[in-house]
């Protein structure tokens, strides 16, 4: 069965901004110079209130495989999705303890500095039969998402630095072309452990490295001809500048959607605005076009590509998801989460970089 849900709009498109940059410190220490949150952002419109100004997507409640293989081929210009990273955690049983909010493939971290901590997927506790089954998944989805896009559309791909050899194996056998990386930047919870029932023997030891980034495949569809051939014919090829004097860059930090976000779309893998409005924006290098996430959740990146003024459509098989996705977009759009007056991203993000969790934080366990 399906449901959509439409709004119709008009385009807007960017303004200018300077390429700033700013120094990022990892928890080790190293310093990386990224752009500037602000400045990034600057660059991306906010979406008006929807009095003033029509809106256009399409959500769907059904099967991604089942639509990609009706969709006709080279209709979609452009896939921005963050999927599910190990299948198992998306089944119906690892969702209902998730719910329940006990047990399964979920890790519920432990309460501390009087905060509870929202649950993380265990990857690594999937079998060698998971990872058979998860190749086995992109591999549908790459040869489904060959077809539907059209000549040198991207796709951005999230994943995790445990599974992202499964990931993008596939895609690369299907005929994309492996453009790199997005790094994202953000600490989290996982890792950084000491060993399980016995962090008291082995104080000094770290089971798995703390991790304080997240990767994002990017790949191509081949193009037709030279780049500027394939933009003039299809608007694809590449990426859209962050201004006239900057480019799209591969390395985002980017803290976790918190407080209001979190409120309007309570899924676990909420991914914030501050990042996916600028992974959208990019992924349309002329700003027309068709952006398709296969894998919506929430519905984050359908409301990143309405803030800036993009077609879009997603795809939720979870009904619960989906219900959740149809409140949250229109008000995750209308909100200027992570703008360029956002104070938790003013001045390269430094409150961003203070909010992160303690380097003490969850180290009993793994």
């Amino acid at each position: 069965m399906k449901h959509s849900m439409e709004y119709k709009t008009r385009t807007s498109t960017g303004g200018k901004a300077s390429a700033g940059r700013s120094t990022f410190e990892t928890p080790e220490g190293f310093k990386v110079m990224v752009p500037d949150i602000a400045t990034a952002m600057s660059a991306i419109p906010q979406a008006p209130d929807r009095e003033t100004c029509a809106r256009r997507f399409k959500v769907f409640h059904t099967d991604a495989f089942s639509w990609l293989e009706a969709r006709p081929p080279n209709s979609i210009h452009a896939i921005v999705t963050d999927p599910p990273y190990g299948l198992k955690e998306f089944t119906d049983a690892e969702k209902r303890k998730l719910r329940n909010g006990r047990g399964g493939v979920w890790r519920i971290p432990p309460s501390f500095d009087g905060c509870s901590r929202r649950p993380l997927p265990r990857f690594t506790v999937l079998t060698a039969e998971d990872h058979s089954a998860l190749r086995g998944f992109f591999e549908s989805i790459a040869r489904l998402a060959m077809k539907v896009l059209v000549p040198g559309g991207h796709v951005f791909v999230a994943t995790n630095p445990l599974l992202s050899h499964l990931v993008y194996v596939p895609m690369i056998e299907a005929g994309f072309e492996k453009r790199g990386e997005i790094i994202r930047l953000v600490q989290t919870l996982r890792g950084g452990d000491r060993p399980k029932n016995a962090h008291d023997e082995f104080r000094d030891v770290t089971v798995m490295p703390r991790s304080a980034w997240e990767p994002w495949g990017l790949f191509r569809k081949p193009c037709e001809g030279r780049v500027q051939d394939n933009l003039r014919k299809w608007g694809t090829g590449g990426l859209r500048r962050v201004s006239e004097d900057g480019p799209f860059a591969d390395v985002i930090r980017s803290a976790p959607a918190r407080g209001e976000e979190r409120r309007i779309a309570p899924h676990p893998s909420l991914k914030p605005q501050s990042l996916m409005r600028q992974l959208v924006r990019a992924s349309l290098p002329l700003g027309r076009g068709i952006v398709l996430d296969p894998f919506m959740g929430a519905g984050s990146t359908i409301a990143a590509a309405e803030a800036v003024g993009y077609e879009s459509i997603g795809l939720e098989l979870d009904a619960a998801y989906f219900g959740i996705a149809e409140r949250a977009i229109p008000a995750l759009a209308r909100n200027p989460f992570g703008g360029a007056s956002s104070p938790g991203h003013r001045a390269g993000g430094r409150r961003a970089a203070t909010n992160r969790p303690k380097a003490t934080a969850h180290r009993k366990g793994g």
